[in-house]
């Protein structure tokens, strides 16, 4: 049999990505809520329990909106936000109340949003447990680094290091063979999801994502083009 034709998640059946208990549901990773419509013709899926699958939705819909009501500068429910945001800010006053309390002044008039860093880690953990399993394989033990930011704040040099995301050292490390990233080192597309420079577009100006084999693993992505996320796994 041709490796180049395997796939990493048929060898790794059985398992939710999450937790390692039987997969009785399959999640989209990044979940629905963080996309447009109409959404990707193949959206990334995993195997998940239906514990797992439930337990993220609350934090992913406070991080689609809390990401949007910063870009937009308010909580209010107006056609300046995305359609899914728009829809959940109507539907859950609490959410908007909580999100527009998070809107601070400070002593030079500048509008800052204070996070709740929590709930926001637990998303980007959990996307990059999703992404990992779907480009190489499943990591459920703790990575040494999980770390978000928006990229506007990031310097010149940062932004431009945390972009190469195929680069620097790692570039002598290839993907696990039958792997969907070995597959994309190697020019042959494993989906219908556009591949350029490292990153994997989910949905242009939505959501995008590098997987790279470090000796361990790192991942990164990047959310409505505001918020830059990395995720590392040691050997």
């Amino acid at each position: 049999m041709d490796p180049r034709q395997l796939f990493i998640d048929k060898r790794h059946t059985g398992m939710c990505v999450y937790c390692g208990t039987y997969p009785d549901t399959g999640d989209h990773v990044p979940s629905k809520v963080l996309l447009d419509e109409p959404y990707p013709l193949e959206l990334p899926v995993v195997g998940a329990c239906r514990r797992c699958n439930a337990s993220f939705s609350l934090d992913e819909q406070y991080l689609a909106c809390f990401v949007d009501c910063v870009i937009c500068g308010d909580a209010e429910a107006s056609d300046a936000h995305r359609p899914n945001v728009k829809r959940i800010l109507e539907d859950n006053p609490a959410l908007r109340y909580r999100i527009e309390d998070a809107r601070k002044r400070d002593e030079a008039d500048n509008l800052l949003w204070e996070t709740e860093a929590d709930r926001i880690r637990n998303v980007v953990l959990k996307l990059a447990r999703g992404q990992a399993a779907y480009e190489l394989y499943p990591k459920l033990e703790e990575p040494s680094i999980v770390g978000f930011a928006p990229l506007q704040i990031l310097s010149d040099d940062r932004r431009f290091a945390f972009e190469q995301v195929a680069g620097g050292d790692r570039i002598g490390l290839w993907p696990d063979i039958g792997s969907r990233s070995f597959r994309r080192a190697f020019g042959k597309s494993p989906d219908r999801l556009p591949f350029s420079g490292g990153w994997v577009v989910v949905q242009p100006d939505r959501y995008r994502y590098g997987v790279v084999e470090t000796g361990g693993v790192l991942v990164r992505m990047v959310l409505s083009e505001y918020l830059a996320c990395e995720v590392v796994w040691d050997c």
